[in-house]
């Protein structure tokens, strides 16, 4: 999947979630992060230095992608 904006990052990020069937408080709990900052990221709602780093990389002609092991 390519990255190209804050929402598909936030997309791949949930599909990859759900894939090992992991909530979203247990992957809070494990990232040392809260649940609020893993439903926002999944909504796609862009923080300030995420959404200066995507938009610095679609300016450049860049994606962020994301490859499964």
């Amino acid at each position: 999947m390519d990255v190209v904006d804050s929402k598909t990052l936030g997309e791949a990020i949930r599909t990859a979630r759900q894939r090992l069937k992991v909530t979203q408080k247990d992957l809070a709990l494990a990232a040392g992060t809260g649940l609020r900052f893993i439903i926002e990221l999944e909504q796609g709602k862009p923080t300030c230095q995420l959404g200066k780093v995507l938009a610095i990389l679609q300016s450049l002609g860049l994606r962020l992608k994301l490859d499964e092991p």
